[in-house]
């Protein structure tokens, strides 16, 4: 099997969850396979403060990043920050040269506003659905977990990052190897409180 880098894009007040899920995904298939890695991306080297006030080193800045074959766009409560510093020219470079570029959460609004959902099928968190619509070149489908259109994978909120993180591994691998990750993880959602009583 082939040796991947995956990229997870990282900025202030990120929801930290929308990236350490995918993270975990693959961290745990290069465990299994004995290869690959993750890297985390900022734009500039000092630790990013996430929502809840986790508190993460970026391991590569856009200059210092690796090659990488996947690019993780997490989303935040408010995603204007990234969308007004001149990430986007980084990350819409980035998505030219790799497999997949994906996103959680309203990290879909960060790709809209790069110009990658133009003319493509997409989906975000059920709170930011109404923005995504707003640009109506994009078929947005917002009962979808994740949605794959060419190499681009966007996905709801938060839970659905894992999902799509285990497809993307399944597509990277196999669909035996993201089933093997999945079980390691113990990935099997049985939330309670689902129904009223």
């Amino acid at each position: 099997m082939e040796d991947y880098t995956y990229g997870l894009f990282i900025y202030e007040d990120v929801a930290s969850m929308d990236f350490i899920g995918p993270m975990d995904v693959f961290a745990i298939s290069g465990y299994i396979l004995k290869k690959g890695r993750v890297v985390t991306i900022a734009e500039k080297p000092e630790s990013i403060r996430c929502i809840g006030g986790l508190e993460v080193v970026p391991s590569a800045t856009f200059e210092t990043a690796p090659d990488i074959d996947v690019l993780v766009v997490p989303g935040a409560e408010d995603v204007d920050s990234v969308i007004n510093n001149g990430c986007l020219e980084w990350i819409k470079g980035r998505a030219d040269k790799i497999r997949f570029t994906t996103s959680v959460c309203s990290g879909a609004l960060i790709l809209q506003k790069a110009g990658l959902l133009k003319n493509r099928k997409a989906t975000t968190h059920w709170m930011n659905i109404e923005d995504l619509e707003k640009d109506s070149s994009i078929e947005v489908m917002p009962e979808m977990r994740y949605v794959r259109d060419g190499s681009i994978v966007t996905s709801q909120g938060v839970s659905a990052g894992i999902d799509m993180a285990l497809w993307i591994v399944g597509q990277m691998h196999s669909p035996e190897h993201a089933r093997e990750v999945r079980k390691i993880l113990q990935y099997d959602p049985a939330p309670p409180y689902t129904a009223h009583v």
